[in-house]
């Protein structure tokens, strides 16, 4: 059984990540309470998930990231089993790019 992360801590971890406005802010933050390689580490499961909802194979996968097949594969039972987090923010994401692109 996971611990629960729903902590006071988390809480205010995720205030703080929801008081940023943009990607610059995002860099300067994550730079300073991440190391580089928890950083890349984050960034290089983000992309696996999109990979994967993009119907890539897990050899493309690694090939194109790095990833180890085990990390493929945890990412990918996250995606079918977990909370739909990943897929809430392709959504949002999707959905703001298609609003950027829209004439106005």
């Amino acid at each position: 059984m996971s611990k629960n992360i729903r902590t006071t801590a988390v809480d205010h971890l995720f205030e703080a990540i929801l008081s940023l406005k943009n990607s610059e802010e995002c860099y300067t933050f994550f730079e300073d309470i991440c190391t580089v390689n928890e950083l890349l580490s984050l960034s290089q499961r983000f992309e696996v998930a999109r990979m994967l909802r993009n119907h890539n194979t897990y050899l493309e996968i690694a090939e194109k990231t790095g990833a180890s097949t085990a990390t493929i594969s945890r990412v990918n039972r996250s995606l079918n089993y977990g909370n739909d987090g990943y897929d809430m923010v392709f959504a949002r994401t999707l959905d703001a790019k298609q609003e950027q692109s829209e004439p106005q």
